[in-house]
C-alpha cells in the first residue's frame, strides 16, 4: 500500500469535514510511521505504554502522540511527560494518577473518558451512570492538572451496521448531553473520539470529531 497517498487522500478528505485523522502505528515500523511523517502526518496512536515511549524516542518531536490502548496507572508516569491526548481514561482513580503525573511535568494532560457502548464485555469504557458520577464528583474539580477534552467510545466489532449506527448515535447524544450539563462555560470539550478503519464512515455520518484509522492508511498488518 501507497502509505503517503493514503494519508493525503484520507487527511484532505477529512479536512473538509473539520475532523482530525490519528493515524494508529501500532505494530508498524519506525520506517513506515516517518513515511506517513514525510506525508504530512503529525498525530499517530498507539496502544501500548512501551511502544509509544520507545517511538517519541525515536522519531520527530513535533509529532503528538495519542495513547487510544489502556492505560494502567502505574504506566502514566512514563507518558506523562509528552502524552498529547489520552483517549482511554475509564476510571477516577486514572485521573487522579494522571494528574499526580502532570503536576510533576508541571504541564495539563488533555484526557478523553472512554465509554463503553459496545455489546461486547472485552471492551473496556465507563457506562453511563459511572461518567455521570465521575464528572459530578467533587475530586474531578480539584485536579488541576488535567483537561476533559472529550468522550471515546468503540463499537461493537460486527458486520450489523445498524448495530453500530445504533452505538454511535448514543454516543453522540451522551457527547452532547455532558457538553450541555458539565462544560457549558467551556471552549475545550470538543472531541469525540469514534470510528476506525472499519467503522470511520458511519462515526462520520453520526458526528464524531476524530477518527483512529491504521489498515485503511497502512494497509493490513
Amino acid at each position: 500500500m501507497d502509505v503517503a497517498n493514503q494519508i493525503k487522500t484520507i487527511s484532505e478528505e477529512l479536512n473538509r469535514l473539520n475532523i482530525t485523522l490519528v493515524a494508529v502505528s501500532k505494530t508498524k515500523p519506525l520506517d513506515t510511521i516517518q513515511e506517513a511523517y514525510d506525508a504530512g502526518q503529525r498525530i499517530f496512536g498507539e496502544n501500548i505504554v512501551q511502544d509509544l515511549v520507545a517511538k517519541y524516542d525515536a522519531l520527530p518531536k513535533d509529532i503528538q502522540w495519542h495513547l487510544i490502548g489502556h492505560l494502567q496507572t502505574n504506566k502514566v508516569k512514563y507518558i506523562a511527560p509528552f502524552v498529547a491526548l489520552i483517549h482511554s481514561v475509564d476510571s477516577l482513580k486514572l485521573l487522579k494518577e494522571i494528574n499526580k503525573q502532570g503536576a510533576k511535568n508541571n504541564r495539563v494532560i488533555d484526557c478523553l473518558l472512554q465509554v463503553h457502548v459496545a455489546a461486547e464485555d472485552t471492551k473496556f469504557g465507563l457506562d453511563h451512570v459511572e461518567l455521570i458520577e465521575l464528572l459530578r464528583s467533587e475530586e474531578l474539580t480539584g485536579l488541576e492538572h488535567v483537561r476533559i477534552r472529550g468522550l471515546m467510545g468503540i463499537a461493537t466489532n460486527t458486520p450489523n451496521e445498524r448495530e453500530i449506527k445504533a452505538e454511535f448515535s448514543e454516543l453522540k447524544s451522551l457527547f452532547d448531553g455532558v457538553k450541555a450539563s458539565f462544560f457549558r462555560k467551556t471552549d475545550h470539550f470538543d472531541t469525540l473520539s469514534m470510528g476506525m478503519s472499519a467503522d470511520y464512515k458511519l462515526a462520520i455520518e453520526h458526528g464524531c470529531t476524530m477518527v483512529r484509522l491504521g489498515s485503511t492508511l497502512f494497509g493490513n498488518r
